[in-house]
């Protein structure tokens, strides 16, 4: 049944190759929101899939008007893709999920009771990972604690991008246009009353997942990159690390050298200090480099994510069907 008010609820997942696990997906969503007696809506976006998950998703909505399927002309990554998510939902509160059901949806109404509380942020708080290795899991949890210590705000431990935001909260996102996202520490960065539930992540329903090594060395980059200086304050440090050793070095190479200890002659002792003050030089560079180069994507003010079929675009297809049937 169509609904002609906006809903209570929009439940946002975005979708890259997820065509084994979105009938699953959906009925879980179905199931876990229908018993609250709340209008509801379920917006997945399209993150440029090379299988038929378009395809799903449109029959999917033809089925359920609650389902909102927004598809991108290209891949622009799991962070635009939820980005997107928030633009177009319509609730008083959004939900954000992987549709991977990692992330249960049967964890959602204990989201909404909190938030029903008074709370606009609930963010899930993973307890237990089945299914992943233990080099994920080290990984995981180093990249958590690293992010926590060195960035200037407060991200909760072992929490991912499932959580609730207020409306208020989204609104507040939404404004935020910047290109090289981190979802998570802008949803605390923003404030508002915040509090957690603990959940277990379960094994994949299907398929292999969508975070590689690379995606997750590129992922943490762009958190520390947007939420701390500390990779330019660490190239002071080293820099002036540097520079104190040659300074005490100097004295002790002369005085060396006059006593006549062979070690200090030749060019291996000037080839070593230029090799090392090179290398610490060009990381220097390096870092510097990351942070002009978003300051550059920014400047060039291309838009966030393009899409090729939205809702909108769903509904003038329903009237053209219903205006060839009369």
């Amino acid at each position: 049944m169509e609904q002609d008010n906006k809903p209570v609820i929009s439940v946002v997942a975005p979708i890259f190759n997820e065509s084994a696990t979105l009938p699953e997906f959906y009925r879980r969503v179905r199931e876990a929101l229908q018993p609250l007696g709340e209008t509801w809506e379920l917006v997945l976006i399209d993150d440029g899939s090379r299988d038929n998950s378009s395809e799903i998703m449109r029959e999917l909505a033809r089925q359920d008007p609650r389902v909102r399927p927004v598809i991108f002309a290209r891949n622009f990554g799991h962070q635009l893709a939820v980005t997107a998510g928030l633009d177009y939902s319509r609730g008083e509160a959004v939900v954000i999920i992987d549709s991977d059901l990692q992330d249960p949806p049967e964890v959602i109404p204990e989201m909404i009771a909190r938030w029903r509380e008074g709370y606009e942020v609930v963010y899930a708080i993973r307890t237990e990972r089945e299914g992943e290795t233990w080099f994920k899991l080290f990984t995981a949890s180093l990249f958590y604690r690293l992010i926590y210590r060195i960035t200037d705000v407060d991200i909760p431990l072992d929490t991912g991008d499932f959580r609730l935001l207020d409306r208020k909260v989204v609104n507040v996102l939404n404004s935020m246009r910047e290109r090289h996202r981190f979802l998570r520490g802008m949803s605390v960065w923003v404030g508002f009353r915040q509090t957690g539930v603990s959940y277990k992540r379960h094994a994949r329903f299907a398929g292999e997942t969508k975070y590689p090594l690379k995606k997750m060395v590129k992922f943490a980059s762009d958190a520390v990159t947007g939420f701390s200086y500390f990779p330019l304050q660490l190239a002071t440090y080293v820099g002036f690390f540097s520079a104190g050793i040659s300074i005490l070095a100097i004295p002790i190479v002369i005085i060396m050298r006059l006593i006549g200890q062979q070690a200090f002659f030749g060019q291996a002792t000037t080839l070593i200090a230029v090799l090392f003050l090179g290398g610490v030089q060009l990381i220097s560079l390096g870092i510097l480099g990351e942070y002009i180069g978003r300051l550059y994507d920014e400047a060039r003010g291309r838009p966030l994510y393009i899409v090729r079929d939205d809702p909108q675009t769903l509904e003038r297809e329903r009237s053209k069907l219903t205006k060839i049937e009369i």
